[in-house]
């Protein structure tokens, strides 16, 4: 009996102490995009490793794309203890799976409801917190300022009309206005989101969102009309399916194209010898009369449900939201900081980023795939490659994606 109740002890021992092995490591998985995103991330790591040496960190860097076909099966099975991911739909679409943690306590805790006001409503689903923002973005039209000079361009366009001018004059002197990498379909939703903000507006938009209003309307022909005007008057790269974002860009490095519709997460990808000659600017005005809104995704990380170590992952979070932690990752990520105390960008671009969010009157938008649930935003972007390689049909995209529409929603 006393072999017996040591035998029991004994055991019981070893599996408090792999318990507690476990519970010191913290399994962080990353998606990224580009080295100096992954240089950012990783000295976060370091910074929080350095300020709490009881915990070894084991990270995870996968690239963007790889991870959206990943997060699923993690999440599911064998979860990391924090992710980064994205704010808005695509975070609710795992919260309302039960599949992220209830953060709800962290931001009373940590007194974030004061910190990350603007972001709290992306950050929420069914009035409980399931996220914390890092940085957000604003999205505008990259330009080379060299091709605008040679091209006669002496300003940079501010209304629809000085646009399209832009663009023939890019045309006649021999460079394409827009790269685009439409093999990445969420390429093409920035393109649908402007040209809808633009027409349409926000309010209407965000209608269009939430599956209520139907996609054979007229206002969203009017969307792809103009889209298919500059598809026509050949303002694009040839084959543009054929590239994805890091196969456009060269086209905008080698000055064969002039202009690209992006994030300004992408400015700290730039080639050292030609970042001072990239400049940035908003989508141009198209009706005056549409209060004008913007993109302005955020991103943030979260604790999965199946996490195995959130003590360690809450402390985590903590660290990442002070403002010196979301200052530093907006630097590194090309980005602005979600926190409200956190300082104002100096990089350039960035701040033009800043201005462009702060003045809008219309509203912002958290992003195509972002803003609608994950299955009609598939449909959605595979309609706009459908259409891209054929912009004839227009009322057949349309028309199927309303049958989507149909189905999708009769289940919500």
């Amino acid at each position: 009996m006393k072999k017996l109740f040591c035998t029991s002890l004994l055991a019981a021992l070893l599996v408090s102490a792999l318990g507690s092995a476990a519970a010191g490591t913290l399994a962080v998985n990353i998606a990224y995009k580009g080295a100096s995103q992954r240089a950012v991330w990783q000295s976060t790591l370091d910074e929080f490793k350095k300020a709490n040496p009881d915990v070894d960190i084991k990270a995870a860097f996968v690239e963007e794309e790889a991870y959206k076909v990943q997060l699923p099966g993690w999440l599911s099975t064998q979860a990391p203890d924090v992710i980064n991911w994205h704010n808005g739909e695509r975070m609710a679409f795992y919260a309302s799976r039960g599949l992220l943690e209830d953060l709800s306590e962290d931001w009373k805790k940590n007194k974030w409801d004061e910190v990350y006001a603007s972001t709290k409503d992306a950050s929420s689903y069914k009035g409980k917190q399931y996220a914390l923002p890092t940085v957000y973005y604003s999205w505008g039209l990259f330009y080379r300022k060299d091709v605008f000079k040679t091209a006669g361009i002496a300003a940079e366009p501010k209304t629809w009309e000085e646009l399209l001018d832009a663009c023939n004059k890019l045309k006649a002197a021999g460079v394409t206005p827009f790269a685009v990498g439409g093999r990445d379909s969420w390429t093409l939703a920035g393109w649908f989101d402007y040209l809808d903000l633009r027409l349409n507006g926000n309010v209407f938009h965000q209608q269009l969102m939430a599956g209520e209003i139907p996609y054979t309307d007229a206002r969203v022909k009017k969307v792809y009309t103009a889209w298919k005007t500059l598809i026509d008057n050949k303002y694009f790269i040839d084959n543009s399916l054929s590239y994805d974002l890091d196969g456009a860009q060269p086209f905008l490095f080698q000055g064969k194209a002039a202009m690209m519709l992006m994030g300004t997460f992408i400015a700290k990808g730039f080639p050292p010898k030609l970042a001072a000659n990239m400049g940035y600017f908003q989508f141009p005005i198209i009706d005056a009369k549409i209060p004008t809104a913007e993109d302005g995704p955020a991103e943030s990380i979260h604790i999965p449900s199946k996490a195995r170590n959130k003590v360690d992952a809450h402390r985590f979070l903590a660290f990442v939201g002070t403002p010196a932690i979301s200052a530093k990752l907006a630097e590194g990520l090309g980005s602005l900081p979600a926190n409200s105390k956190s300082p104002e960008p100096t990089e350039s671009i960035s701040r033009i980023g800043f201005q462009i969010l702060s003045n809008t009157k219309g509203g912002i938008a958290q992003f195509y795939d972002r803003d609608m649930t994950k299955e009609m935003a598939d449909e959605g972007m595979k309609g706009m490659q459908k259409f891209i390689s054929d912009p004839g049909k227009i009322d057949e995209v349309l028309n199927e994606l309303e049958q989507s529409r149909k189905r999708i929603y009769k289940k919500t």
